[in-house]
C-alpha cells in the first residue's frame, strides 16, 4: 500500500475537441494546459511514495478525496469573515464532476504507480470542502494474491 498527498488544485479531464487541419483529423482536450501541470504533480507526488519500489502489476484498488478550498462566498463578512456563512454548502456536489477528477488522476499515475489505468479495478473517489490549501488524498492498495474462487 502506499499513500501520498498532491498539493494543488485537482483538475478534471475536459472535453474532447475534434477538427480536421491540413486534411488529418486533430483531438484536443479543453482543459489541455491544467491536466498538464497536474498530471506533473500528481507523478512527482506518487514517484516520492514509490520510493524505488517498482510499478504494481496485477489489479489495484484506488482511494482518493479530493479537496477544495471553499470560495470567499462561503465566509461571513467583517469580524466574522473567519466563520462560514450559514447558507454555505455542506457537500461539495458540484462542478468538477467527481468521475472526471477521478480519470485525470488515474492516467496520471499511469507508469509511475502502475503500468496502466485498466488495472484500477475498484475505486473510491470522494469531493470535499477545506479552508486550507486544495489537494488530493491518494491511497492505492493491491488486493492478497491469492482469493478462493467462487
Amino acid at each position: 500500500m502506499i499513500s501520498f498527498t498532491v498539493y494543488g488544485k485537482p483538475q478534471q479531464m475536459g472535453s474532447k475537441t475534434a477538427f480536421v487541419r491540413g486534411g488529418k483529423a486533430i483531438l484536443t482536450d479543453t482543459n489541455r494546459e491544467r491536466i498538464q501541470t497536474w498530471h506533473s504533480s500528481i507523478a512527482a507526488a506518487a514517484a516520492a511514495a514509490m520510493d524505488g519500489q517498482p510499478i504494481m502489476h496485477g489489479p489495484v484498488r484506488v482511494a482518493v478525496e479530493f479537496w477544495f478550498s471553499r470560495p470567499s462566498s462561503h465566509f461571513r463578512t467583517g469580524k466574522n469573515a473567519n466563520l462560514l456563512s450559514k447558507s454555505s454548502p455542506e457537500y461539495h456536489a458540484q462542478t468538477p464532476d467527481v468521475d472526471k477528477l477521478l480519470r485525470c488522476l488515474l492516467d496520471g499515475m499511469s507508469g509511475v504507480v502502475y503500468s496502466d489505468d485498466r488495472q484500477v479495478f475498484e475505486t473510491f473517489a470522494s469531493r470535499k470542502w477545506t479552508i486550507s490549501q486544495s489537494k488530493a488524498d491518494v491511497i492505492i492498495d493491491s488486493p492478497r494474491h491469492k482469493r478462493e474462487r467462487r
